[in-house]
């Protein structure tokens, strides 16, 4: 017998009562079981949810999309194969924000950030860029040359959208750490990033922030101190 293969399927569908169900019932039609869902956009009458599904037959994948593209107004983004259990992305960010919080220097500190984001994102690459120095600090993943990257940051400093985690290239989002002088970039080819992944990226941002001033208090009271010794 085949494996049971889980995958993840992105899926536009009309933001109108019975819709989901819909989408269900045609997964279910080609003996899919549907374990997870997210929501990961609601605007201007859609929605846009990702689900995770298991098939008890990889073969069946090209049929669950026709049959969830029969459902009228719904298109499918996406289809991915789900890289373990499903994942419940509130536990996820919480554990992001523990890691975060719990760096003992800076360099631990950028590890969590790139990782723990390149992770939740599900990103081909992920870098940090010191805006004062021009340098990659941090990277994960095939990043980019560091000028592509500089003249990517210099045109998103003029939009305050983008710069918030509103907006920006589908496929790119960045935000600022602003007492650290850096930038995290993040690239997912292939897969536009959401509002509320863009979201995300903001909020790590602005916790590892956080983290970079309480190290930097922490290192500056334990220089004093040495030198009042």
């Amino acid at each position: 017998m085949p494996p049971v293969e889980t995958f993840v399927v992105r899926v536009w569908l009309p933001d109108r009562p019975g819709a989901l169900g819909q989408v269900a019932s045609r997964i279910g039609a080609v003996r899919g079981d549907v374990v997870g869902i997210e929501i990961i956009e609601r605007d201007g009458g859609r929605a846009i949810d990702e689900l995770v599904v298991r098939l008890p037959d990889a073969s069946l994948l090209d049929l669950l999309v026709t049959e969830v593209r029969a459902v009228d107004g719904t298109a499918v983004e996406d289809v991915r194969l789900a890289p373990g259990s499903p994942r419940d992305p509130r536990l996820d960010a919480l554990e992001a924000a523990a890691d975060l919080v719990a760096a003992e220097s800076v360099a631990e500190l950028l590890g969590a950030l790139v990782q723990r984001t390149a992770g939740d994102l599900g990103a081909t690459w992920v870098a940090v860029v010191d805006g004062r120095a021009a340098r990659v600090t941090e990277a994960a993943g095939p990043v980019p040359p560091l000028p592509w990257l500089v003249a990517f940051l210099e045109g998103s400093r003029s939009s305050a959208a983008v710069a918030a985690g509103e907006a920006g290239p589908d496929e790119l989002a960045c935000a600022e750490l602003e007492a650290a002088g850096s930038w995290v970039v993040v690239g997912r080819p292939g897969r536009s990033l959401r509002t509320r992944e863009r979201r995300l990226v903001a909020a790590l941002a602005r916790l590892a922030d956080a983290r970079w001033v309480e190290l930097g208090h922490r290192r500056a009271s334990l220089e004093g101190r040495v030198g009042s010794g």
